[in-house]
């Protein structure tokens, strides 16, 4: 069977082109960017990719189309597959239809820290012997692949509400049918498709309500949009997670979330020590040992494991260190990440300096959604550029005339790499945050200063 998946290069298509190939399928893609780290694991994996969405790539047909949820009416690719009356089906559907019946499925949903938490649910339970499958949004350190079919019942998932495909309007998690859900946290995002967090809260409900009544739903104790989640009616057991409320707590024994103790209903079950960083990678931690737990792995045994942990990349990767100072990639999207990942980043470095490179690509930040919340975000910050390409709708001066002189806007990435380069000292930390490919800003200038 040969399967041509549009939009490949995505996080989320390149794991199911991943998963489709591992099945023993012919698979082939297309998309408009195809960039690392996605292209290189689909290269390694034997996947015929082509740039552009061109008609002739569908020559001759293949027996499948899946649509990536990028795809839109007015595609040259998508209107040839409509003329020609070709098979079709979005990346959930074929994900739910084809690979995830009969497993146990371990859904991780929120607007932030799904790839961290997802990677590293799959990681505990492959430390307790389990072998998951699991697709996750990035390439995790561990396991240094996206996806896989995994030997073992249990199949890990990055649950996104973000909608299916041009044709399926629900979001991607409803797919899913997870016996085992996580709530991570719940803020208003996709402004482009969502009116309002309501609007978000009502497809969290519909995925709560396919998770079984002998399931278990995991929920942040601490957010109260998804205590109204829950008060619409839930029919499976909730354990909580918190700092210092819920079923699984956490007390932090390092500022900078590096060292914690954990406790499950008042009973401290040990400590973890790990390089990840912040607050919010602690929220992530006591998530995924509340599911590996009600998968049936021993959250005591596991605690150990957690140093052994390497975070998926872009989630402040460590490009390297030149001329004294640290430059870090981050997938950062929204304003709460922004801020939780600086302070984390803040904990550690005490008072060293701090330089932001902000690229506003997802499209809430596009369309401006964020833009008063982007200033305060960035308190950690001792310095910040600004990436203010010229089709950006919105006057980024906004956020940076609020930054008290210390951001400037450049319309772009060469002048951004000039400007850091020119404030860039010994003891910096230089951390480059978009969800996009930022034209390989980070190792760009990581390069020139390793020339330097």
């Amino acid at each position: 069977m040969r399967v041509h998946i549009l939009g490949i290069s995505g996080t989320f298509m390149g794991g199911v082109a991943a998963l489709a190939r591992e099945l023993g399928l012919t698979v082939q893609g297309s998309d408009a960017n195809v960039y690392p780290p996605m292209s290189t694991q689909l290269e390694r994996l034997g996947i015929q990719l082509m740039q552009g969405y061109h008609a002739a790539h569908l020559q001759p047909a293949p027996d499948l189309v899946v649509v990536g949820n990028a795809m839109t009416r007015g595609n040259p690719a998508v209107e040839y597959m409509l003329d020609e009356g070709m098979r079709y089906v979005s990346g959930p559907q074929w994900l739910g239809e084809t690979l995830l019946g009969g497993r146990e499925v371990l859904a991780v949903a929120g607007t932030h820290g799904k790839t961290t938490t997802t990677s590293l649910l799959a990681y505990l339970l492959e430390q307790a012997g389990q072998s998951p499958g699991f697709l996750i949004g990035g390439v995790p350190g561990n396991f240094e692949v996206s996806a896989r079919r995994g030997q073992g019942k249990p199949f890990v998932i990055e649950a996104d509400e973000y909608d299916s495909a041009f044709f399926d309007k629900r979001s991607k998690f409803v797919h899913y049918r997870p016996r085992i859900a996580i709530l991570n946290n719940l803020e208003y995002d996709h402004a482009d498709i969502f009116p309002d967090v309501a609007a978000i809260q009502r497809q969290f409900h519909h995925l709560v309500r396919t998770v079984p009544g002998n399931g278990r739903l995991i929920v942040n104790a601490e957010d109260r949009y998804l205590a109204q989640v829950l008060a619409m009616g839930a029919w499976t057991p909730v354990e909580t997670f918190g700092i210092a409320t819920g079923d699984w707590r956490a007390e932090l024994l390092a500022a900078d979330g590096s060292h914690f103790r954990v406790s499950h209903h008042g009973t401290v079950l040990g400590e973890v020590r790990w390089n990840a960083l912040g607050r919010h990678n602690v929220m992530n931690a006591l998530a995924a040992l509340a599911a590996a737990h009600a998968a049936g792995a021993d959250p005591v045994a596991l605690l150990p494991a957690f140093a052994g942990f390497a975070s998926a990349r872009r989630r402040m990767e460590v490009i390297g260190q030149a001329r004294g100072v640290t430059v870090y990639d981050d997938f950062a999207h929204h304003p709460t990440a922004i801020a939780t990942t600086l302070a984390g980043l803040r904990a550690k470095v005490g008072a060293g300096r701090i330089l932001v490179a902000l690229e506003p690509r997802s499209n809430s930040m596009r369309l401006g959604a964020h833009a008063d919340a982007l200033a305060p975000s960035l308190t950690d910050a001792d310095r910040v550029v600004f990436l203010h390409r010229p089709e950006l709708p919105w006057d980024a001066g906004k956020v940076t005339d609020a930054l008290d002189g210390r951001g400037d806007t450049v319309p772009a990435v060469d002048d951004l790499v000039a400007w850091l380069a020119h404030e860039a000292r010994d003891g910096d930390h230089v951390v480059f945050m978009s969800n996009g490919g930022f034209e390989n800003a980070p190792r760009r200038f990581f390069a020139a200063l390793d020339a330097g």
